[in-house]
């Protein structure tokens, strides 16, 4: 079966994922992380890409990046892997392939998506059971964050602090607050075709200009009843996703059919 297209941003943004063969470790030590670090920071100043956040984990990693030019991505990504996986093979006396399948990558077009983006990608230590604050990760870009160095650093931090505030000092402590925070985001990427909840989610909040589904039940009976209707038939959601998705009974969502 052929591979679908990758679905290229607006924006230039991306939320990427890749993972070893079979969930294997792709990192063994200290010195492979600060590997893939280095070789992220060379083709950072190479093509031009800024890097919002990343968390490198044992078996996987995540980044939230910016191509400079549409359709860079592909490029970033293929040098990116294959300058890793060369080396670790080497170093390891190793052959073959290191990362399953192919890197799986989501546009990220609205920038509402961008705290909870970061929080999702710094959290994975949490989640994960590794540490029990995100401070104490040493292969996240959490710490840039926090860092008052004017140096270069990997990540570009100015973007997110400065939707914070101007204060530098304000930003970073409001920045620690959020990243404390328990989403209920899942930023889980498939390759599939057929889109997450919280991906149908973040498309219902885009069509209805920052309505979130779940307040859709809470709108006078004739608003609500167009909302669905348009969702229905424009947005061509199905019963089922709007049932789980708004928290509305299965009945009120056909009714509308029969009162137009």
């Amino acid at each position: 079966m052929s591979r679908s297209p990758r679905v290229l941003s607006q924006t230039g943004l991306y939320h990427i994922i890749f993972r070893g063969l079979n969930r294997q470790n792709i990192f063994e030590e200290d010195a492979d992380f600060h590997k893939m670090l280095e070789i992220l920071f060379g083709i950072k100043k190479e093509r031009c890409v800024e890097v919002y956040a990343y968390c490198l984990m044992y078996n996987h990693v995540h980044l939230f990046i910016r191509e400079n030019c549409t359709g860079d991505i592909v490029k970033v990504m293929h040098k990116l892997l294959t300058k890793y996986v060369g080396w670790y093979n080497f170093k390891y006396q190793r052959s073959g392939s290191l990362i399953g399948n192919r890197y799986k990558s989501e546009p990220i077009e609205d920038e509402r998506y961008f705290f909870a983006l970061t929080r999702y990608i710094h959290q994975n230590p949490i989640r994960a059971g590794i540490v029990k604050e995100i401070s104490k990760y040493a292969w996240s870009s959490y710490n840039d964050y926090m860092s008052l160095d004017s140096g270069q650093k990997i990540t570009d931090t100015y973007l997110i602090l400065k939707m914070l505030s101007t204060d530098a000092e304000e930003a970073r402590r409001e920045f620690i607050e959020l990243q404390k925070e328990i989403g209920s985001e899942n930023f889980h990427i498939t390759d599939s075709k057929k889109l997450t909840d919280e991906q149908l989610r973040r498309k219902i909040i885009k069509c209805l200009d920052g309505l979130d589904p779940k307040e859709i039940r809470n709108k006078p009976r004739k608003e609500r009843d167009e909302i669905l209707r348009y969702l229905r038939e424009k947005e061509k959601f199905t019963i089922g996703q709007l049932e789980r998705l708004t928290g509305i009974s299965r009945g009120i969502i056909t009714r509308y059919n029969v009162q137009k």
